[in-house]
Order: structure tokens, then sequence, then C-alpha cells
């Protein structure tokens, strides 16, 4: 199933219907990663992994360890938007992977990075 995510002002046309955001915790420099899927009723978050914890990043409820990441399923209602900080203060940008291609986003400063399922039509 095709879908389009908006990714501040420009469309990315996704073959199937789900992403990835991963990043590095600004002051743990521990590794975070969500699967996001884009559904009618807006993005919705599938599954949560962090690599390690520390402030900031307690893996959620029902973790469970694979490898060497901590990975749940959180109960986070669908949301319209995701905003995504974009200081130039962190580690890095956030890196969106889909259909095997992934790209860095927010890597300089600026303001927020808005994502969201495009407008019907």
């Amino acid at each position: 199933m095709a879908a389009c995510l908006m990714i501040g002002a420009r469309a990315l046309m996704l073959a199937g219907a789900s992403f990835t955001l991963s990043w590095t915790h600004s002051v743990e420099k521990t590794s975070w990663a969500e699967t996001w899927e884009l559904t009618p009723q807006g993005l919705h978050l599938t599954e949560a992994r962090v690599q390690g914890s520390g402030a900031g990043m307690e893996p959620g409820d029902g973790a469970r360890l694979v490898g060497d990441w901590w990975v749940w399923q959180p109960s986070l209602a669908p949301q319209g938007q995701i905003l995504l900080g974009a200081s130039g203060a962190t580690v890095g940008g956030w890196t969106l992977c889909a259909d095997g291609t992934c790209q860095v986003i927010g890597d300089k400063p600026g303001p927020p990075i808005r994502l969201a399922p495009c407008a019907p039509g």
C-alpha cells in the first residue's frame, strides 16, 4: 500500500505505510529508534527500541531485551503529526528510513520539523 508522508513542506512517497526514525540521545549518547505506520487515523507508533538506558531513555512497559536493544510496543494513540527538534546542538539529526532508503533530517539548526500524513486528494 503506497503512502505519503510530509516532511516539513516536502512530500515523501512511500511504497509501504511504515517508516523508522532513529537518533542518538543528546546527553546519554544512546541510540533510540521508533517504527511508525501511516494509518487513516494518523501516525501510529508500533515499536520503540533503545540501546541501554539513562536520563530520559528508560525502556517502556513490557520491554524485552533483544540483543543490545530494549524493545517494546508503546500504547500511544495515533498522532496527527510529529514535531522533531532541530537545535543543531545534538550529536546529529534524525535518520528517517523507509523502503530501504535512509535520509538525515534536522541535523542543522532550525525550526522543528513537522512529520505528518499528506492531505488526502
